[in-house]
Parts: C-alpha cells; structure tokens; sequence
C-alpha cells in the first residue's frame, strides 16, 4: 500500500477521516527524527516538513516515492523547491487560514500607536499618570496600503474599510480585490507610498521580494507615516528601517517578523518608544490546526482522484 506519513498530530477522528477519504493508504505520524528512514523514503505524501538534519536527505532520496507536500505553514520559502520541480514533486501550504488573526492583529496594531496604547501600558506598569492625548490620532479617514493583497490582505482591506479608512492596494497581479478603492502592480509600489498613513507589509520571501523595504521604499513613504510588517522579516533591510525611523522619515512602526529571529535582545528596535513589537505570533490562532487539517483534506479528496490538487498549489515560478 501507498504511504502518507505526517509530522503534525491528528485526532482519531481525523484520522478516520483521512482513511476513509485515501483506503489504499497506510498513515504513520511521528516527529522526523523520531520515524525510521526507509519510512520516510517510503512516504509518496508527506505531511509538513522538518529542519532537523537529513530529513531533507530522506525525503529527496534517489529512491524516495515522494509525490506531494502539504506544509503545515503559509510560507514555502524555507523549503527545496528548485528539487520538487526537477522530481515533479508538488507542493501545497496553508495559505488563508491566517487571514482572520492577522488581519485582526494589523488592525490591533494600528489602534496601538494610533491611540498611544503602548504607551499607555508602559506608564501603567510605572503607576504614571500621564495623559498626552495632543498626541492621538484616529484611523478614520487615513489611507492604508496593503503591500502583498491576497486572502490576508482582503481581510484586513475589509476591516480597514469598517473603520472609514481609504484603502490602497499593491499585489502582483494588479488585478482588483474587494474593499480596495484603488489596486496598482509592484510597479506602482513607491507612487503609492507617498500617499499611505500606514503601510502593511504582507509580502511573501522571494528572489523579487527580499530587500524590497530599503532606503529607497522608506523614503518614499509619506512624512509621518507607520509601518508595519506581518509577512516576512527578510522582504525589510533591518538597518533601513531603523534609519528611516531615526531620521523620522517615517513616524512609528509595529513589527511582528525579522530578518533574525529572536530580534537580538541589544538590537537598537527594543528600545524605541515609537515600535511595537510582537514575537512572530500574527497568525496565532487556537483554530490553527483545525483550519489546516480542511485543506489537506480537500487535496487528499482530489489526489486520490488524481485530481489537480484544488488549494494553495504553490508556483515554482513564482516560489509561492
């Protein structure tokens, strides 16, 4: 029989439903540098993906049966896609299931430096009543670009647009989305700059995307703006950003991702009043783990069937 070996845990139930779903299959699930070699070689569907040493090895085997991946994570740039192209190997993530918690943490950060709630928090600690209120704002009315429009991006436009912001969108494509008022391609990226209060980084990491935050995109971003990253730390130059906000080229940013994780505990970031930061936890959902087993599900249903696979089949052209 044919193997489906996972790295990720699942109720009896699910596994029932997986059998039920794939009977000509066999399912192991262990942790990668718990399973025996051979099995994994054995494995024709794989269920995550490790880092630990020689999982790779295995896995892309001369004599491994591998045929599909379905990640447990949204991005796919950590893993061997050149080697899946050239053995026909496809790969699935789980691209869509993070558009609630991060498009509610984006909105959650943009009420936090627009209503001096960091602030608010640190004076707590110190018993300090001080209220400088000369220095809030309100989101109504501002303008928000959304660098990187997908699912995510769509959720947090309509959320924007709840609160009465003016919603500018940049994605690939340029093809429009709901909730943006205006849609351009990455070309149109530093024209729109100019004109955000607050820009949302929700870019993948690709060949094209690394660096694409530098001195130059920080300049062109409007005075007084803020920034904010929840896709991935090394689509930012780290010391362009700080920079830009040394020299108040841009006023404030809220930073969930980096291009080193951990931040270094000395990293000039820390300190800064006027950056919040939160340790990679955007897409932390109780909900996690359910949400992705449904798209597995979905692609083990059209596998069997040798069926396109339907959800989240990443282009390795585009490296997501």
């Amino acid at each position: 029989m044919s193997k489906i070996v996972s790295l990720h845990s699942f109720t009896e139930t699910e596994q029932k439903r997986i059998q039920d779903i794939a009977p000509n299959y066999t399912l192991t699930i262990g942790k990668a540098k718990e399973l025996d070699p051979s099995l994994l070689r054995e494995a024709e569907i794989l269920v995550g993906w490790s880092k630990s040493k020689g999982h790779a090895d295995e896995m892309l085997h001369p004599d491994s049966k591998l045929k599909w991946v379905q990640t447990w994570s949204a991005g796919v740039d950590y893993l061997p896609q050149d080697k899946f192209k050239e053995r026909n190997i496809s790969l699935t993530n789980t691209s869509g299931i993070h558009a609630i918690p991060i498009s509610e943490m984006i909105l959650g950060m943009m009420l936090s430096l627009s209503r001096n709630l960091k602030i608010a928090a640190i004076n707590q600690s110190k018993s300090n009543w001080d209220a400088k209120d000369d220095t809030m704002s309100e989101l109504s009315g501002k303008t928000i670009v959304i660098v990187g429009v997908g699912e995510i991006g769509t959720a947090t436009a309509k959320l924007a647009e709840a609160f009465g912001m003016n919603v500018i969108g940049v994605r690939r494509s340029g093809k429009e989305a709901p909730h943006v008022r205006k849609m351009v391609s990455m070309d149109g990226l530093e024209e729109v700059l100019s004109e955000g209060d607050y820009v949302v980084n929700i870019l993948p990491l690709t060949d094209d995307t690394r660096h694409l935050f530098n001195k130059k995109t920080f300049a062109a971003m409007k005075k007084g703006s803020c920034f904010l990253n929840v896709g991935r730390g090394a689509t930012v130059d780290t010391s362009a950003l700080l920079h830009a906000l040394q020299e108040k080229q841009i006023a404030s940013a809220a930073l969930d991702v980096f291009e080193e994780e951990p931040l270094p505990s000395d990293h000039p970031l820390w300190a800064m009043d006027n950056v919040l930061i939160t340790p990679h936890v955007a897409g932390s959902t109780p909900y996690y783990n359910e949400r992705a087993f449904e798209i597995f599900i979905e692609n083990l249903t059209a596998y069997v069937k040798n069926e396109t696979l339907p959800r989240n089949l990443v282009d390795y052209s585009r490296s997501y």
